[in-house]
Formats: structure tokens, sequence, C-alpha cells
């Protein structure tokens, strides 16, 4: 199976899932201090790379004038169409297409954003390229991810790939920032910060296979007790098993 088919199979399987407050809080309690973040304007035209949903894409949509979102994923897209149209949203638009071959002319877009897509692609420095690509000169870039800490002990992303297989590997800031440079954007302003998720409803909303999910938490208590880090940083909060995971917004400029 090739990975963007892993993508699809993955993803399709999530689509009922992947927005759900009580399962993917996390997604969700941070999208406004994205939009913030990304600080669309009345007159962007903005682009959602690898949308999943399209939780970015309607956000954005209540202060832009118009939003393309784009996934590989059917299910996704159609999920995030629904709750686009329940919503009453009538300048957003959902498009098939895949991230590294953007289905566009160049200069199309002011706002061009990913979120949670550099750590699942296989060709992140091509998505980057695509994205400044489709951006008009001096318009904005924003990516938004899972990040490596630098020094971080253990491998996170053998964790994150037992949970869902599609998981790619995790860049770090500067990694991202230098691909980001070299694809043609100039640097803006990046933020950093810990996200620390419980473990439980993380593993139900990938649906991950109860033995796996078993396994999973089995190395992060034994991690608690001095086991081997495995890079997920497990923490108790009131006797729940839960983990960290950093993320980091980064803007730049089209030059």
């Amino acid at each position: 199976m090739s990975h963007r088919d892993l993508i699809r199979r993955e993803f399709a399987r999530q689509a009922g899932t992947f927005e759900d407050s009580r399962l993917n809080d996390a997604f969700t309690r941070h999208l406004d201090r994205l939009v913030d973040f990304a600080a669309p304007t009345a007159d962007d035209v903005c682009l959602d790379v690898a949308c999943g949903t399209g939780m970015v894409a309607r956000a954005l949509a209540g202060r832009a004038r118009h939003v393309t979102a784009l996934d590989l994923t059917p299910e996704m897209l159609a999920t995030g169409k629904a709750s686009a149209d329940a919503a009453h949203l009538r300048n957003v638009v959902f498009q098939e297409g895949d991230a590294a071959r953007l289905p566009f002319v160049g200069g199309s877009f002011s706002l061009v954003v990913t979120r949670f897509s550099m750590h699942q692609v296989t060709e992140p420095e091509t998505v980057l390229a695509e994205m400044v690509r489709v951006c008009r000169p001096g318009g904005r870039l924003v990516v938004a991810d899972l990040v490596r800490t630098p020094g971080l002990r253990g491998d996170p992303d053998r964790m994150e790939r037992l949970r869902d297989p599609s998981h790619g590997a995790m860049r770090t800031v500067a990694e991202i920032e230098q691909a980001m440079v070299v694809a043609g954007a100039a640097l803006v302003a990046s933020e950093v910060f810990e996200v620390e998720r419980p473990l439980r409803v993380w593993l139900d909303q990938s649906r991950t296979p109860a033995d796996v999910g078993a396994g999973i938490e089995a190395e992060l208590r034994a991690e608690l007790d001095g086991g081997e880090p495995t890079g997920m940083r497990p923490l108790l909060v009131d006797g729940e098993l839960w983990f960290t995971q950093t993320w980091s917004h980064i803007t730049a400029r089209a030059v």
C-alpha cells in the first residue's frame, strides 16, 4: 500500500471522529489560536492545504473573503462540507486533491495554511514549494504542526505510528523554517507551545485497535515507573494517563 493510500484509509476511518470535541479537544480548543495567528482579513482569498474536515477553513471563512479546503480523503471532505452547509457558510468550497501537486495556477491565494500535514506527508519540501507557488507575492503562509523537541529522549514517531500507521515523521521548528525558506518564503514569526492530552480519547479518536492501544498505554505507564523514555512525556492527571505534544505555528511571506 502506498503512503497516499495509507493516509486515505486511516483518515477515512477517522472522518466521523476527527472534530468531535469529546475525542479531539486539543484540535478544537486551539483552533481560535491558530486563526488569530494567521490573522485573515476580509480581503483574503485562502487555501487550507490537507484540510481534513476543513476545521481551519471553516474558521477562516468567518473572517476572509473566500476559502478553498483541499484534502486527499473524500470522506473527510464530505464531513466538512456537511458541517459547512449546516453552518450556512457560502464562501467555502471543498476540493479533492494532493498537497504535493496543488491543482491551482500560481499566485491564486493571498493566505495559504496547512495544519498537521508536515508530519504526515512523505514530501514536506514539495508541499511547501507548492504552497509558495500558489501564494501571491507578499501573501502569507502558515504552517501549524506537531514538532519534535531537540534533544528529546525516546521516539515519539514510533508511538504515533502505532496509534495511526499513516503518521510519518515530526520535524523540528528549525527544520520546517529552513524548508519554508528554501521553498521561497521569508520567515515572519513563530510560536511553540506544549499541549497535554488524555491518552484514552486520543486512541479512541483514531479508532486504534484495542490491543495496540493497550500496548501504547503499557509503555507509557512503564516510563512513569522509571522505564525507557517513549518521547511522549506521559503524566497522570487526576489518576488518568495523559501525554505531551509540542505544537508550533510558523508564518512567512511569499517572495
